[in-house]
């Protein structure tokens, strides 16, 4: 859709060797899941993230709904989730028959407001998923005590996290599970892809079951057992070894990825914030005590006709920028499920006003100037 413009909204990097890697897969005869890029893959993750055990998935739904078949998810429960955050975070629990509840966000962060989430606890409450927007951290400390005070599992929707860190802390490894997005949008990406993230030791042997449709298949390829066998609910959540070389390229060349990136999104900060002051516009907000990983940038207009008068402008000098998320309270499904107007009144206001910028590796310095001037020129 983006492609048409002279300054797309997205456009994926290649960092260099996925080619390579791909013909290697070819030429080995092991195409399928759990191969060696797959086993290379989990291993720089798990050295990215210490604690963790990362098992590839073929999306970051696909690592969520792993997650919420692992905490045994279903109907009676109910999980507590962002109104502002991609389905994703609430769909596989829905899948399951847990009932979501949906909590407002920060108007500084765009995360889940930790403050009202004791408010929306109950004796159904089972779990509390929650969504790093743009990978800055929410506030995982009151989080963290609140849901240990109540017997809650956190799973951390990470799909923009990847290298973001709270108080040092990496994200990804603050909850019992978390879930990483590989889809081609992401920093690091092999088109589709994802990763769950298992920081609770007593759940990767059935993590591995589960991944595996139901069975201990990867025991029997360990040599640990002589045949497999179904013995659990599952699915095929394995993505294949082409997916995996093609990703291992790209963690491999994380550094340089993220090095560009920290430079665009630096660019744009310094160069939009005079701007953004004069006219009334919000950027980003990081707090001190978070690392960001350089995910996404966003305009926070002062209005919804602002918002769509410099979206107008932008497309009219052939660039493209995109609004986000429709608050999953208000969406058809979140209506059907006890969601109403009014109920998360941050997220509804934040939603009509906030757009996003084309950011990507590959931006070059021309591009970004052509961007800002564009920007800059437009009068509220």
């Amino acid at each position: 859709m983006s492609s048409r413009y002279r300054i797309p909204f997205n456009r994926p990097h290649v960092s260099g060797k996925e080619l390579t890697y791909l013909q290697q897969v070819m030429a080995g005869g092991h195409a399928s899941g759990d191969g060696p890029f797959t086993k290379r893959c989990q291993a720089l993750l798990e050295e990215m993230l210490p604690g963790t055990r990362a098992l590839l998935t073929t999306s970051c739904t696909h690592a969520l709904e792993l997650a919420a078949l692992l905490l045994d998810a279903g109907p009676g429960q109910e999980v507590i989730l962002p109104a502002y955050t991609f389905v994703s975070t609430a769909n596989p629990f829905v899948l399951r028959g847990a009932l979501p509840v949906f909590v407002d966000i920060r108007a500084d962060t765009l995360n889940i407001d930790e403050r009202l989430v004791p408010d929306h606890i109950s004796d159904r409450t089972t779990t509390l998923a929650v969504m790093h927007y743009g990978g800055i951290a929410c506030e995982m400390d009151p989080l963290t005590t609140l849901a240990a005070r109540h017997g809650l599992q956190i799973v951390e929707d990470n799909a923009h996290g990847l290298f973001g860190r709270y108080r040092g802390r990496a994200l990804g490894t603050c909850g019992h599970l978390a879930a990483l997005s590989f889809h081609e949008t992401k920093n690091i990406t092999c088109g589709e892809g994802g990763a769950l993230l298992i920081n609770d030791p007593e759940l990767v042997a059935r993590a591995e079951v589960l991944r595996e449709k139901g069975t201990d298949r990867s025991r029997f390829f360990r040599g640990e057992i002589s045949r497999y066998t179904w013995i659990d609910v599952g699915s095929s959540y394995l993505p294949s070894e082409l997916l995996a070389a093609y990703l291992c390229a790209q963690l491999e060349a994380r550094d340089c990825i993220q090095a560009r990136r920290r430079q665009i999104w630096t660019r744009y900060y310094s160069a939009l914030e005079p701007w953004a002051t004069a006219a009334g516009v919000g950027l980003p907000c990081v707090p001190a005590d978070r690392d960001q990983p350089f995910h996404l940038f966003y305009l926070m207009m002062p209005t919804p006709e602002a918002r769509a008068r410099l979206k107008a402008h932008l497309a009219g000098a052939d660039i493209f920028s995109v609004s986000h998320y429709v608050p999953l309270h208000s969406s058809p499904v979140g209506r059907r499920l006890g969601g109403r107007p009014g109920q998360c009144p941050v997220a509804e206001d934040i939603s009509e006003r906030v757009l996003r910028l084309p950011f990507y590796a590959d931006l070059t310095a021309d591009d970004q100037d052509y961007v800002l001037a564009s920007i800059m020129s437009w009068r509220p």
